[in-house]
């Protein structure tokens, strides 16, 4: 049976939230927390974007990219792979 939810207090841009959390995903949860952190705090840096809001859907917009970025560079890696694999069947078998 999964652990009870705690909470967990959090800070991102000098605010706290009360977040509901598996003991077991704590570390997690405050790292990804970190880094939302950092993120909004490098773009409120930036003078560019104004408001609290703003700067949260700006850091999650380029958080979600790099996401999306590594997720593609595996896939790409993966179909790579693959085809050097077919590749090497191919070769091997026109070698006998």
């Amino acid at each position: 049976m999964p652990d009870k939810p705690t909470t967990v207090e959090v800070n991102i841009l000098d605010k706290s939230y009360l977040v509901a959390c598996p003991d077991e995903a704590r570390s997690e949860l405050q790292q990804a927390a970190r880094h939302l952190d950092s993120q909004m705090r490098e773009i409120r840096a930036s003078g560019k974007v104004f408001g609290t809001e703003r700067i949260a859907v700006m850091a999650a917009l380029n958080i979600t990219h790099e996401l999306l970025q590594n997720d593609m560079s595996e896939g790409a890696s993966k179909v790579l792979d693959r085809m050097n694999s077919r590749l090497d069947e191919a070769l091997g078998e026109s070698g006998n």
